[in-house]
């Protein structure tokens, strides 16, 4: 299975989330997922929103144009990521 999958709006994305790491950062496929590290403890959305962070910038969109459509509470997480491609989301997230 890939971790992403095209939808009308862009891209849906599944991630492992890794929070409270030394940095920030996109550390690679892991599985069926993209491994995502922050810095931000997972305490008060505090990580779920640099997740969303990391990814859009890696993908030279907004924040705002990445959302977490499931796994709130979870490790495992689907990102929508509004305005790309899967071709490009692939490329920029390097998988």
């Amino acid at each position: 299975m890939t971790p992403f999958a095209a939808c009308d709006e862009g891209v849906y994305i599944r991630v492992k989330a890794v929070p409270g790491s030394s940095r920030d950062g996109v550390a690679g496929v892991l599985g069926d997922r993209i491994k995502i590290r922050v810095s931000a403890p997972a305490e008060g959305g505090k990580a779920n929103a640099a997740i969303c962070r990391v990814v859009a910038g890696a993908l030279g969109l907004k924040a705002s144009q990445v959302e977490i459509v499931t796994g709130h509470g979870h490790a495992e997480k689907t990102l929508l990521a509004r305005g790309v491609s899967v071709s490009a989301a692939r490329a920029a997230l390097g998988a």
